[in-house]
């Protein structure tokens, strides 16, 4: 199968940065390890649900979305039910017999049942079930490009699964017997011929060994949509290279990350994640005309359309007073409210825009409009606080933008895991 792999580039030329490269998957397999007895769980993880669907099932999706036609899954404890939960999906089953000898008698398993002709695998536990696709995309496309045997992803510089390993180690597999420290130890020796790829995916470090874990999972994928303050960084520092536009986006992310905490306190209910990752990124493209709709695309085709629609949003937008406040509001307004690095006063900010324009009449119509709707969110964001925004400036400042930081408000506010997996 041919499939399509997008490549970010930084050229405002292509809608959102990117292009296409065709990868062959057809001598590409997908082992997927689900043997175990899931002890220190103390439930069935391969069955456990996330979200709608099953782990097992979230495995397997992220080969196939990636186009990986050959997926199989190695199963020994309730093996029939995994059989059944998985079987709709194309995936082809392979019994271990010996699963009660531990994981590296399943990899044993999977690698002996690779035909000739299969160039590459591979390897994921089914308890790292939510891999992005375009993480596994990443690493083939990598594979294909360069000479490295064994691809591993990367998270801030942490390997995790699934390594893309090529099928010249599977003698040495099939061989190597069921040792201590199995697979973990065996590949420690083709290290030279392996390469770390960093990827924009915490979930290949996302394991579910225990309860905790498995709440953790819960949580990441309602969250996933929206990438982390230090992933939003990595992207801005990629693709905007102006110092003073990153440390513009920094201010306005410390202003929003204030404002959204204190109206969430007040009861507001607004995704602090998807305010603070707008504002790091809502930038992202300044350097291109139409700046926020090609930054909005850039920032889609990175995976998070959510992100997308408020950036979109925050150059110009029409604000209803009588509806709720909602996070692209905000970010207009923080947006407006800071001037480089500095707060100032939606009217010291829009006297110095209308001077500037003073000779254009167009421009200087845009500026009297949204000077109007940021007054409307103004007055909307002090109605629910009590007091005048600009009064939150100094505070402002001496914000720390950070992922424990929007995770714990996202936590408050009676923001809870359901039964589903989504935010109640």
């Amino acid at each position: 199968m041919i499939i399509k792999q997008k490549s970010e580039l930084s050229h405002a030329g292509q809608e959102g940065g990117v292009v296409n490269i065709a990868l062959n998957t057809d001598d590409v397999t997908a082992i997927i390890l689900a043997g175990g007895y899931s002890s220190r769980m103390g439930a069935f993880k391969p069955l456990l649900k996330l979200g709608s669907i099953t782990a097992a099932e979230h495995a397997v999706r992220s080969f196939k979305q990636a186009g990986i036609q050959d997926v199989r899954m190695v199963v020994g404890y309730r093996a029939d039910e995994i059989a059944n939960a998985v079987g709709k999906l194309g995936v082809r089953v392979v019994f271990n017999p010996a699963y009660d000898k531990g994981m590296f008698s399943s990899v044993q398993t999977g690698a002996g049942s690779l035909e000739p002709g299969i160039q590459a695998f591979y390897l994921l536990p089914v308890d790292y079930p939510l891999v992005m696709a375009s993480t596994v995309s990443q690493l083939l496309c990598f594979y294909r490009a360069h000479s490295y045997s064994i691809v591993y992803p990367t998270y801030q510089g942490c390997r995790g699964h699934p390594p893309l390993i090529s099928t010249r180690y599977l003698p040495s597999i099939i061989r190597h017997g069921n040792k201590r420290g199995g697979m973990r130890e065996l590949l420690k020796c083709f290290d030279q011929g392996s390469f770390d790829l960093e990827v924009d995916d915490e979930a290949v470090l996302l394991d579910m060994d225990t309860p905790d874990d498995y709440q953790r999972l819960q949580l990441y994928l309602k969250r996933r949509a929206i990438p982390s303050p230090a992933v939003c960084r990595r992207i801005l520092l990629e693709e905007q290279p102006d110092g003073r536009t990153q440390a513009h986006c920094e201010a306005v992310a410390r202003y929003s990350l204030l404002l959204v905490k204190r109206l969430n306190m007040a009861g507001a209910q607004l995704d602090t994640g998807l305010v603070v990752a707008a504002a790091l990124l809502h930038d992202v493209a300044r350097q291109w005309p139409d700046h926020a709709r090609v930054g909005a695309g850039l920032i889609r085709n990175r995976g998070y359309p959510k992100v997308a629609e408020v950036i979109a949003d925050h150059m110009d937008l029409e604000v209803l007073e009588d509806e709720p406040l909602k996070e692209a509001e905000l970010l207009f307004l923080a947006d407006k409210m800071v001037r480089g690095g500095s707060p100032v006063s939606l009217k010291e900010r829009f006297a110095l825009l209308l001077n500037h324009y003073a000779h254009e009449s167009s421009a200087c119509r845009a500026v009297k409009n949204r000077y109007g709707q940021a007054l409307r969110v103004k007055r909307k964001v002090e109605s629910i606080l009590g007091c005048p925004v600009e009064a939150l400036a100094p505070e402002a400042l001496s914000q720390i933008v950070s992922d424990a930081e929007v995770e714990e408000d996202d936590h408050s506010h009676g923001r809870r895991i359901s039964g589903d997996g989504s935010l109640a």
